[in-house]
């Protein structure tokens, strides 16, 4: 078994010096690189170059430049996606993120993690888990979520909150690590009414 397969499987691989792993990085980060560094006025350019980077998307979106993923292959956006700057996605494991996801800025998804044993960890060995984001989700600015997360529909993850357990659908979500605040319900709606 080579090294993609195994981090595709959840098992400990060599994210550091494997040779293949490297490359595609370095493919995907040049793919990123000629993205950060078109005009922003050229929406066309830089939609059509997004398609390029990322594993799967719908028709409406938008990431804000900066954008910064590893592999890209692995992220998978869905309808009227809006992303502000400087979101960082790290990639090994899946991304998939539902239809009407709002990201703010400054926000990271991470889907690797490094053994807490030194002598594993030194060696360039990590292992990744899928981050599942579901429809009609909004995270605030500095949000961070960590591997093997899974955010239902409907939620709202505060500012700077560190997601790094599953949060249900319908809630608002805050803090570090992130909980439950409380459910969403129809006086949200009445809120902003006139």
């Amino acid at each position: 078994m080579n090294e993609k397969e195994k981090r595709d499987r959840g098992l400990l691989y060599d994210g550091n010096y494997d040779q293949s792993l490297l490359t595609e990085r370095i493919n995907c980060k040049s793919l990123c690189y000629k993205y950060n560094n078109l005009p922003p006025e050229n929406t066309a350019a830089r939609q059509e170059l997004l398609k390029k980077i990322l594993g799967k998307t719908k028709e409406n979106f938008l990431i804000e430049q900066p954008f910064y993923c590893d592999y890209g292959y692995n992220i998978e956006i869905g309808e009227n996606f809006y992303a502000n700057h400087n979101l960082i996605i790290l990639d090994p494991a899946k991304v998939i993120i539902g239809d009407n996801v709002f990201i703010g800025p400054n926000c990271a998804i991470y889907t690797p993690q490094h053994p807490i044993d030194t002598e594993t960890r030194n060696k360039g060995l990590e292992y990744a888990f899928p981050v599942k984001i579901g429809n009609n989700v909004w995270l605030g600015g500095n949000v961070v979520i960590l591997p093997d997360v899974t955010i239902g529909d409907n939620t709202v993850i505060g500012a700077g909150s560190v997601v790094n357990k599953n949060i249900p659908p319908n809630v608002i979500a805050a803090g570090n690590p992130c909980r439950v605040i409380r459910k969403i319900t129809e006086q949200d709606k009445l809120k902003f009414e006139k």
